[in-house]
């Protein structure tokens, strides 16, 4: 079992069922406002390791759908002062186990880290039919995005 603890934006669906799978999987969840946590540079930066500056963004937010902010031309530098600014750009959830820290619910990556495993039978069937479904994004009804 490990603690979790999960940065997300309350309220939001799909950050919902990915705190679910973790529980299911027996781990310890420690969920925080993303929105409202005092981030620093540095801190943002541990979480994103060594991906690309393009993979750090949340594609949702609504200054990246319309094209304000192109993710692809932003230098690391830009990227956290806009996150900084405007914690709705930062891609969700922020994992952090002891040492390390992950961007996004990437189950394969999870998986491997910390286990994301069901406990039980009932649990893993609400697992899998929670895995089923796109992670990735946020649900909501107001917005229609595919990708």
């Amino acid at each position: 079992m490990a603690k979790v603890i999960f940065y997300e934006k309350t309220g939001c669906r799909n950050n919902t069922k990915q705190k679910t799978l973790l529980t299911a999987a027996g781990h310890q969840v420690e969920a925080h406002n993303i929105l409202e946590e005092k981030w620093t540079k540095e801190r943002l930066r541990w979480f994103f390791n060594n991906r690309p500056v393009a993979d750090w963004f949340n594609r949702s937010a609504p200054r990246i759908k319309s094209g304000e902010i192109n993710p692809e031309q932003i230098d690391a530098e830009t990227a956290l002062n806009l996150m900084l600014e405007e914690p709705l750009l930062i891609r969700r959830p922020l994992i952090q186990v002891g040492y390390r820290g992950e961007i996004g619910f990437d189950t394969q990556v999870i998986e491997n880290w910390i286990g994301l495993t069901p406990k039980d039978q009932t649990l893993q069937e609400v697992s899998q039919k929670l895995m089923s479904t796109d992670l990735q994004g946020c649900a909501h009804n107001h917005e229609h995005h595919h990708h």
